[in-house]
This record gives structure tokens, sequence and C-alpha cells, in this order.
């Protein structure tokens, strides 16, 4: 951990990276609102109130979402890191536009979720680059 933690600190960032401290609180929250909406979709698509390939993208997102630390921090990849948040970007996009004829509040709610990713995916494009 503590090596993981020291190579991230070593990475030149840009000067409006937010401190590494606020990225747990943030993630409490957004997963909180993921586990609610998501589950909902689940549900929905288990019970057949809404078509399994809605789900797909959730489905996706969650799994990009899940490789993120792994990819970035256990392989100290930043290439991956970037591929990776991409695809959590744009799962969570296509989530939003496949589910919003069924259930308005889940693609609503996704707002702060959708806010977060796009500007961790702009810095992690950003490290990525300053860092290549």
């Amino acid at each position: 951990m503590n090596n993981t933690y020291n190579w991230y600190s070593q990475l030149i960032k840009p000067r409006w990276s937010p401190p590494s401290y606020l990225f747990g609180p943030v993630w409490s929250v957004l997963y909180i609102i993921i586990a609610a909406s998501f589950g909902t979709v689940f549900y929905k698509a288990f019970t057949k109130q809404i078509p399994w390939i809605v789900a797909l993208p959730f489905i996706l997102n969650l799994i990009f979402n899940f490789a993120f630390t792994p990819l970035q921090f256990g392989l100290k990849n930043n290439l991956l890191g970037a591929i990776d948040i991409l695809l959590v970007l744009g799962t969570l996009i296509w989530a939003i536009i496949a589910i919003y004829p069924y259930v308005k509040w889940v693609a609503y709610i996704q707002t702060p979720y959708l806010l977060w990713v796009t500007f961790a995916t702009v810095l992690q494009l950003t490290i990525t680059y300053l860092n290549r």
C-alpha cells in the first residue's frame, strides 16, 4: 500500500488536481448512489420490467469502475487507467441514455457520478499525458 502511495505521489499532476483525501469521501457518496440506482436497474431487469439490454451498460460500467484501481494502482499503469476511465465514462453515458425512457429518476440521479467521472477522466488523461 505504501509503495503504491509513493508511486502515485511522485507522478506529475496538474495544479488543479484535488488532494488525495478527497477521493474517499466522494466515492463513498457515489457508491451509495450507484448501489441504489444500479440496484433498481438490476431488480427491474430480473423482474422483466425492463429489457436486459437496458441493464447491459450498467453491468459494463461496474466492471470498468471496479477495474480502475487494480489497473491504475495495482499495475501502476497510467495508460490502462486512462483507457479504463474512458470506458467508465462511455458506459455511464450509455446507461443514462438507455434507462431514461424507463426510469427517469435513475438517469437523473447519475448526475453527480457523471460530473465526477468526467472530472476524473480529464484528470487521468492529464496525468497520463504529463507522465508519458
